[in-house]
Formats: structure tokens, sequence, C-alpha cells
């Protein structure tokens, strides 16, 4: 993965996807004393930022597909079934029972066709692994793959060059493919990824050196729930050699940045928020221009109207 690969994708995925606002939280500026910005990614016509990998996978297959697949916390779901109708492909999209409702019938609504199977992102990964096998369909991963991450890097072109960059990190398609590109065009930048306490499979992993697998939980963060895959081959290696830093969150912290983003009019899922909550928390101290990613804004409703009457309260 390289920075000619990811310029590129972003050739490619011209007129495809949103290029999001990047704008200034100026509340959280004033307190830390370093400007804080916010990719707002959360503005892309699926609602996060997972539509650029998945565009820049679907434009880059041979002609002649039968359809694609893939396993999804949600958001690459989402991102696929938009892309994949947009460009005439069917798409398939294996979830667990732990993904959200809202995210299920999102992809329904998009034209995907849901499997829901077992209670875990690996268990689905199985499900795309047997269709892959038995039905010909061709796996879009939802991060480790290079057209994936060379997608996701794009937001890293469009960012400048900041002090820190705070990722959320998942599976690390995100985190590896901005890492890339910031990395590229200014080394002392540090990039840092954000992920909750309890599931974090890339944590566990880069502590470990090697991937391994985590119990999922439920989280106010679900997007960023999920293994990365014992055979990890594209993202965990360039987190590994990348990433400065990763950083747990608590599940009050992310609830507090929801709220403080909620505030600002930023209504964001847990995912997305995990910058703040670090920056809120004081477990990253910034030392100049400091970009947090807002990777998505698929939260439940209701789920988000109970957290900010929590803030009235």
């Amino acid at each position: 993965m390289t920075l000619d690969d990811i310029r590129a994708a972003a050739a490619r995925l011209r007129g495809h996807v949103a290029e999001t606002p990047l704008v200034p939280d100026e509340a959280l500026s004033a307190r830390l004393g370093h400007p804080v910005l916010m990719k707002c990614e959360y503005r892309q016509p699926t609602g996060a930022f997972k539509l650029r990998g998945a565009t820049n996978a679907i434009l880059s297959l041979p002609a002649g597909v039968r359809g694609v697949v893939t396993a999804s916390t949600g958001n690459h779901g989402r991102a696929l079934a938009h892309a994949a109708r947009a460009l005439g492909v069917p798409a398939t999209v294996c979830l667990s029972r732990l993904v959200p409702a809202n995210q299920v019938q999102a992809i329904r609504h998009l034209g995907g066709l849901v499997r829901i199977v077992g209670d875990s992102q690996d268990q689905a990964m199985a499900e795309v692994a047997r269709l892959v096998a038995q039905d010909g369909l061709t796996q879009i991963p939802p991060f480790d793959h290079p057209d994936v991450v060379a997608g996701q890097g794009t937001i890293g072109l469009e960012i400048g060059m900041p002090e820190a960059v705070l990722v959320p990190l998942s599976g690390g398609g995100l985190a590896a493919g901005i890492a890339v590109a910031i990395k590229a065009v200014s080394p002392a930048t540090r990039v840092i990824g954000l992920t909750m306490e309890n599931g974090a499979a890339m944590a566990a992993s880069l502590r470990a050196g090697r991937p391994v697998e985590v119990a999922e939980v439920a989280t106010l963060a679900d997007s960023l729930g999920g293994g990365i895959g014992l055979d990890n081959r594209v993202t965990f290696p360039l987190c590994r050699d990348l990433l400065d830093d990763a950083i747990l969150l608590t599940e009050a912290e992310i609830a507090a940045a929801i709220r403080h983003l909620g505030r600002a009019g930023h209504v964001v899922e847990g995912a997305a928020a995990v910058g703040h909550a670090a920056l809120l928390a004081g477990k990253f101290v910034p030392r100049g221009p400091t970009v947090t990613i807002l990777s998505g804004g698929n939260i439940d409703p209701a789920q988000h109207a109970r957290l900010m009457q929590e803030d009235a309260a």
C-alpha cells in the first residue's frame, strides 16, 4: 500500500463519494489551547466513511462478476449495498445478531440481500466464505483488502498536515489507509487509533504482536466491534508499523463525547465519537492542531435521544 495507490483511488472515486468538510470544534479548541478539527465523514450519502472503500473496491473489479458479498457490523454493508446498486452489481451482506436493527433495515432498503448468521463477526465471515465457494460471489471484505484500504486512505489526502490525527480503530481499514497517506506526506504527524475497552480486536492484536480473537460484547461503539481475522494480511501489519498509539475508551467516556458532539449539532454514532472521547477524558493531550475523524452518523435515533436526555438531566 503506497501513497500512489491512494491517489489512484481518489481519482477513481471522484464523483462517487463526497469530499466531506473539515470543521472546527470551537469549544474544545478553546478548552485545550490547540485547534481541534472534525472530519465529518458522517455526511457521506450512506452516513459513514465506508462508502469510500466499498466504492473503490467495486470500481476496481473485473467485468462480469456474478455478485459481491461481505460481512459487516453495519456501515460497510450499507456502503457496499449502495455502491453495488449504483453500479448494477448484486450485493449480499452477512451480519451477526449483534448488529443493530437500524443498520439491518438500512442495508435492505439500499437493496442488499441480508443474511443474519451467528453472534460474532467471525461467524458472519464464515458465511461469506461459504457463499464465495458455493455461489461464486466475489468477496469485498470490510477492511482487510488493498482496494478498501486505499479508498479509506483518501480521507488522509483531504486533511492536510496536522500535528495529530485521531482515528477510530476497528478492523484497521480506516486507520491503516489514513496512516499510509499521512505518514507519506507528513511523517511527524502522530496517527492515533481509538477504540472501546471491551472487545477491541485490533488493539488486543497490536499488544500481542499478532492477530488474536476477542469476545464481542455490546458497546456504544458497535461499529468498532468484530475480529480482524487470524489470517489478516493487510491492515494488521500497516497498523502495527504506522500507528503511533492505540487508546482505549470506557463506555462512559464515549457517551460523554456523543453528548458533546450532539450539543454542537453533530449526531454521530459511538464509533465516531472516540477521538473526542480521548480529548475530553484527557487520555490524549494535543501538542498542536488535531483532527478527529467523525466516521459515521448511523446511531439509532432512540439511543441518541436517551443519551442527550441523560445530558439534560
